[in-house]
């Protein structure tokens, strides 16, 4: 968006306009040239086209009430701004951006009085308020789609609370665990994704109106009322820092590329679940083979995961245009809000995917209750019997260790032969790693019975019933805390919602003061 420096002084104090062709807010030496193009952002305005309209609105009506403005040319300026709403951004007349384009469309309709509009900002002001106020919507709605992952998750938990499935570290089979442990881990992570977004918006929703083109105005004008009017809490105080700044739109890109890395992981853990034949994606959630039949690929978690490079260049090309400028306004700037537009909505879209991938997915329990004890996974709950019953941990972890491998050289020496048990070993594995490294029998130890239970896997995750542990108890109190979290999330994402729709009408209803 064009800084203000080249029409200050452009409208004398009563909105005289100085041309009436090639746009009426700009001096002739600065009305064209081959860099017209370059320079106009007009058509990717399109997105702050309503918020424009409302900061317009707002800033007239403060204007009325301080007596800077006129009632009468405050309401026609009003009735024609509702006009080109009605006509829609696709009307307006050519210009270096929306901002230029609406006034000149109201000088248009009434003649030289609608320039007064304008009386007391700058379009450095206006286009830092209109940024922020279309942003906030944008992050409400991507507060709304962590939610609703987040709602997905829990419901996957509170069906497979019970349904035991493979552990892994570095991608190899480490401990047994639950479905519901897996999502609840996503949950808390998703969790504050949304906390991010939700603390983000607080800095968000403060007006930079009034800070004009940096040094603020010589009017008497009330920040605070058109802050109300917008619906936002209160001011960016220092005017250089209002109509400068832009930490706000790193902050929430920044906060957006972190929920796109954890959707990523989400991604990658589903696509190798898939793969093993863990889980079974909703066809609407797939695609097959142009030439393969038989494949069902999971080609939307695959762009998913694709989101976070995205994100990460946004935050990148963003951080990279801020570094080094300079206070107070640079023509930078309008080259800035392109990265958090895509990146907001590359990364809500991707949310709200994941959400409807995650609620509509099957997962196999008879293949992963099959595949929990890989590769000796219950090793740990073995060790840690062991040494409940007095045995140093690390004397106990190299015994398993030493049973595990001789398990895997049995096996690997018969590959026909069926293993004594199908997570790779047995109480005998287990007495002889005793004899060889203890020197002593199993059962001088443990109890045998003990043991066998501390090699079944479903027994081995009952065990963990530690605060966040997998044991159904312990996944019944985190399920609990989640469903609390979202609760609260829920209501503050309402009451914001909601202040903005109440701003929103205590606007309209100033204006129809007015027209």
């Amino acid at each position: 968006m064009p800084e203000e420096s080249a029409r200050d002084g452009e409208f004398a104090a009563d909105g005289g306009s100085s041309r009436d062709d090639e746009g009426v807010v700009r001096r002739d030496r600065f009305s064209g040239g081959p860099a017209r193009s370059f320079l106009s952002s007009l058509a990717a305005d399109e997105r702050i086209f309503e918020a424009d309209l409302e900061v317009d609105r707002a800033h007239t009506v403060m204007l009325a009430e301080q007596g800077i403005v006129e009632d009468d040319v405050a309401g026609q300026i009003l009735t024609a701004l509702d006009a080109i709403e009605v006509d829609g951004h696709g009307s307006l007349p050519d210009g270096e951006d929306v901002h230029e384009a609406i006034e000149t469309a109201v000088i248009e309709r009434i003649g030289a009085e609608g320039g007064k509009m304008h009386t007391a900002r700058s379009r450095n002001d206006e286009v830092a308020a209109c940024i922020r106020y279309r942003l906030r919507e944008d992050v409400l709605e991507a507060v709304e789609t962590t939610l609703a992952l987040r709602e997905s998750l829990v419901a996957v938990a509170e069906a497979y609370a019970e349904t035991i499935m493979p552990g892994y570290t570095h991608l190899q089979p480490a401990q047994p665990t639950t479905v519901a442990h897996w999502a609840l881990a996503y949950e808390g992570a998703v969790g504050r994704d949304t906390a991010r977004l939700l603390e983000a918006y607080d800095r968000i929703n403060e007006s930079p109106l009034g800070g004009a083109a940096f040094a603020g105005t010589t009017f008497d004008i009330d920040r605070e009322r058109t802050a109300e009017l917008l619906g936002f809490d209160g001011v960016v105080e220092n005017s250089m820092d209002a109509s400068s700044s832009r930490d706000f739109l790193l902050e929430v890109t920044q906060a957006l590329s972190t929920h796109a890395t954890t959707l990523s992981g989400l991604a990658e853990d589903i696509v190798i679940f898939a793969n093993r034949g863990f889980v079974d994606l909703s066809d609407d959630y797939s695609s097959t083979s142009s030439i393969m039949p038989q494949k069902k690929n999971p080609d939307t978690l695959e762009l998913i995961r694709a989101v976070a490079g995205d994100a990460a260049g946004g935050v990148q090309g963003l951080t990279t245009t801020l570094k080094g400028l300079p206070r107070a306004y640079n023509r930078d700037l309008q080259r800035a809000t392109t990265y958090a537009w895509e990146t907001v909505d590359a990364v809500t879209e991707a949310s709200e995917v994941a959400a409807g991938a995650v609620a509509t997915a099957d997962w196999n329990e008879e293949t992963l209750a099959a595949e929990a004890g890989e590769g000796f996974s219950t090793a740990t709950g073995v060790a840690d019997l062991l040494a409940a019953n007095g045995l140093p941990f690390r004397t106990a972890h190299e015994m398993v260790a030493h049973a595990a491998e001789n398990s895997a050289e049995r096996s690997s020496a018969d590959s026909h032969a069926a293993k004594p048990r199908d997570n790779g070993a047995d109480y005998d594995a287990l007495e002889a790693a005793a004899r060889e490294v203890l020197g002593e029998p199993l059962e001088s130890l443990v109890d045998p019975d003990a043991v066998e239970e501390a090699l079944d896997p479903a027994a081995s995750v009952a065990s963990r019933d530690s605060q966040g542990g997998p044991a159904p108890e312990a996944v019944a109190d985190q399920l609990e805390l989640a469903r609390e979290s979202q609760s609260d999330n829920r209501a503050a994402l309402e009451e914001l919602d909601a202040a903005l729709e109440a701003a929103h009408e205590t606007l309209r209803e100033e204006v129809n003061g007015y027209v």
